[in-house]
Formats: C-alpha cells, structure tokens, sequence
C-alpha cells in the first residue's frame, strides 16, 4: 500500500527537516516544498523535493496535482522577529500572502486539514504566567502579527469551505539544523561560538530574562501529533513547560560542553519587554495526547554535537 503523502512547506529547513524524517518514520511520504533559500536541500532524504516559492501558485498547484496529499503542514516563512521589525511588508507578503495561496491551493484540492507553525509571539507581552492559549494575543513585532493574521485566516477558511486546522504556537524551539550563520542567529549558537574560540560569553543585562525551550524534534512531534488527532480548528501551545533564565540557560550549556568559561556581563543594547516566558500545554496534553520528552540538558547536548560536527566538516572542506 502507498504512503499517504503530506506536503510540507518549508519541509527542507530547520523544523520542517526533523517533522519530514518523523513523518517518514510513522508512515508518511512527505513532499517538500521549499525554494531552498534557508533550506538545505541535502537534507531532504525521506521524500521527494519540489522547488517553488509558496506565493508561486502554479508550481504550488501543480505540486498538489501530482501528489494528491491528504493534508499539508505550513512551515514556509520569514521567522526573525528582529528581521520583521525592519522588513515588516517583506514579512506580511511572505507569510500572510504565501499563506493565502497555500489555503487557496488546499481548498480547490481534496486535502483535508493544514498544521500551522505559529508562535507565542502572537502573545506578546503576557498578562500572567503561564500563558495560555485563551491569554491576550497582542503582538509586538510584524512577525508576530503575521502569525495572528494567518490563525485568523485558518479560522476564517474553515467556516467557509470546511478546511481544518491546527495552529501550534511553538515557545523558544532549539536544536540541530537551526541557524549558525547571520546576524539574527540564537543567543546560544553566538555562545557556542565563544566556547569554540576559547572566548568568554557574553549576556547582555543581568541573565534574568527567561523563555520556555523547546527541543526541535519535540516540535516536530507535535506536528505529527496534530496531523493525526481528531480534533480540529484549535491551537496549541508547544513547550516544554519549564522556565529557564539567560544565566540558567548559558550554565547548562558550559556544563554540557565541560567547559570552565565564565560569563561577561555587559549592558542591555536593546530593550526587550518580553522578560519571561512559561507555557501551558495541557491543552496539547489532553487533545493532542503530546508532551515532551527532551530535557534542557539533554537538547543543549545534542545541539552542542551537531554545532561542533558541522564545525568540523565546515574547517575540513
């Protein structure tokens, strides 16, 4: 019998890789669709590639045509906050109008629901701690408003023409494949680069700041688990339900990495008025039946493994 097959935008980047080998592994054929621009095509190894820009809606068309997949999950995006702030109408053409092209394709098709990657930056500033999905949605960044533009959108196709949805609001995702060049890379990948080099890091402010760090490949599970749950038309918080400070965070990360460095503490450059961050997701829990499973320092282990391997073979070629 054939796999049933899954288009994933986005399926050749960062969390669309890792939910590709897990759709694999549970059965699927997942067909990437991704113009390659932050993807790497060499890690696309469980399915076949189709190279397009969502807001090509011929080739995103003719890609549904000729695999007939069942459902789609909707990676493709710019997703740098500080990016959006400077490029905020690069960032709604891309997300908001690929996205209606997306939902335009799945509707004039026989697929039957669409897995969202949103973001907790649809909260904004939380009103209390731990945020859950019926919190304040106020965004701060054209990122996080394209986000809640496009859960709108879902909502709205769906009393329209019947198409389901899930939207997983992911918290701070981690883990290997993510971004090591640029200037908006992760506060931990220029962390890494300090251990590498033999430099102290550096934390800008006082390290109280905190995030909810989710491992990538819990990401990813999730996503398998909203493709396969019954319920439909809802959103999800996707965390690990911990909150973890800057200073707690870098710790773990020497502590992996056995490394004696001590941190600098220099003055804030930039005023961040999301200072904590904590998510709920007993609704993931009970609807989804999804939890986590990667511990911080299991995820800073792995993440430290990969970062060093790439390094390696990046000094080697």
């Amino acid at each position: 019998m054939s796999r049933p097959a899954i288009l994933v935008t986005g399926g050749a980047g960062y969390i669309g890789s890792h939910t590709c080998k897990l759709l694999s592994a549970a059965g699927y054929l997942p067909v990437v669709f991704d113009n390659l621009s932050r993807g790497n095509e060499r890690s696309v190894a469980w399915g076949p590639l189709v190279v397009g820009n969502i807001r090509d809606r011929t080739v995103l068309q003719q890609a549904i045509r000729t695999y007939q997949p069942k459902a789609i999950i909707h990676f493709a995006a710019l997703a740098y906050v500080g990016e959006s702030v400077h490029e905020p109408a690069e960032y709604y053409s891309t997300n908001v109008s690929g996205t209606i092209a997306v939902l335009d394709a799945a509707r004039a098709s026989s697929i039957e629901n669409i897995i969202f990657s949103s973001s907790c930056a649809t909260y904004g500033v939380p009103e209390t701690l731990p945020i859950r999905e019926s919190s304040a949605q106020n965004p701060i960044s054209p990122y996080g408003y394209t986000k809640l533009v496009i859960e709108h959108a879902l909502a709205d196709y769906s009393h329209a023409y019947g198409l389901g949805y899930a939207a997983l609001r992911y918290f701070n995702a981690y883990g290997p494949r993510m971004d090591t060049d640029g200037k908006y890379t992760e506060v931990m990948i220029k962390w890494l680069d300090c251990i590498r080099d033999g430099r102290n890091p550096l934390i800008y402010g006082d390290g109280s700041t905190t995030m909810d760090f989710v491992y990538v490949r819990d990401i990813a599970k999730s996503n398998i688990a909203a493709l396969q749950a019954d319920t439909t038309d809802e959103a999800f918080n996707i965390g690990n339900c911990e909150e973890t400070s800057l200073k707690e965070l870098l710790a773990v990360l020497l502590k992996v990495n056995d490394s004696r460095l001590q941190p600098e503490y220099r003055e804030e450059n930039s005023v961040n008025p999301v200072s904590r961050r904590l998510a709920d997701i007993s609704k993931a829990k009970k609807l989804l039946h999804f939890s986590p499973t990667i511990s911080l320092e299991q995820g800073m282990k792995e993440l430290s493994e990969w970062y060093f391997e790439k390094n390696k073979q990046t000094v080697q070629a």
